[in-house]
């Protein structure tokens, strides 16, 4: 398995308020914006932070996200490893499969896949 990109997760009540904020830091595209999750890119170099304010399907929000390869087999290895699973492989309707896994400092990372 590959980690293919790494986004910092930010809680924040107020979305376009971040993105006023990291416009001026160089991430001025909105990538995307889902309503509770926005992501602001910086279009020269994909650096690129994403703003949740609520998970819409997990119990948790995450602190990141980790896009991989293969997220069915970083799930069946976090499993086999004993880690807890905080939300299970799902396919979203966003068009993503992901899971979140707790990692042993108690942070909640989303491992996520696009679907083809």
């Amino acid at each position: 398995m590959k980690a293919l990109q790494v986004i910092p997760n930010l809680h924040t009540d107020d979305a376009a308020r971040a993105g006023e904020f990291f416009a001026f830091l160089g991430l001025a595209q909105r990538e995307m914006n889902q309503g509770w999750v926005a992501r602001f890119v910086c279009e020269d170099s994909g650096a690129c932070v994403q703003v949740v304010t609520r998970d819409e399907t997990a119990p948790e929000d995450s602190v990141m996200t980790i896009k991989v390869d293969d997220v069915d087999a970083a799930y069946d290895e976090a499993r086999r490893r004993g880690y807890e699973i905080v939300h299970p492989i799902t396919d979203e309707p966003w068009g993503i499969r992901r899971f979140f896994v707790r990692s042993p400092d108690g942070h909640v990372i989303n491992v996520a896949r696009h679907r083809s």
